[in-house]
């Protein structure tokens, strides 16, 4: 159900572009790997729970790249 929720979500941020994002502002984030999704922003390496981690697999199953999938599964899921 929440890959589901997930693909639904795509369908209103699908317009975000896939590249990395970093904060000109802040010299920490521009060294940090920071990407955004449909207007959610996050630098650093991942950590997501188990259910997170799942959403996440049937998120790339159902297309969406590991990337967003972990954005968007944290933010939203």
């Amino acid at each position: 159900m929440t890959g589901a929720l997930i693909v639904a979500v795509l369908g209103i941020g699908g317009g975000v572009g896939g590249a990395a994002a970093a904060s000109s502002s802040s010299d920490q984030n521009t060294r940090q790997d920071c990407r955004t999704y449909s207007g959610v922003t996050q630098c650093g390496e991942q950590r997501l729970d188990e259910k997170q981690r799942a959403c996440v697999t049937t998120a790339v199953q159902q297309g969406m790249t590991e990337r967003r999938a972990e954005v968007e599964c944290r933010a939203f899921g």
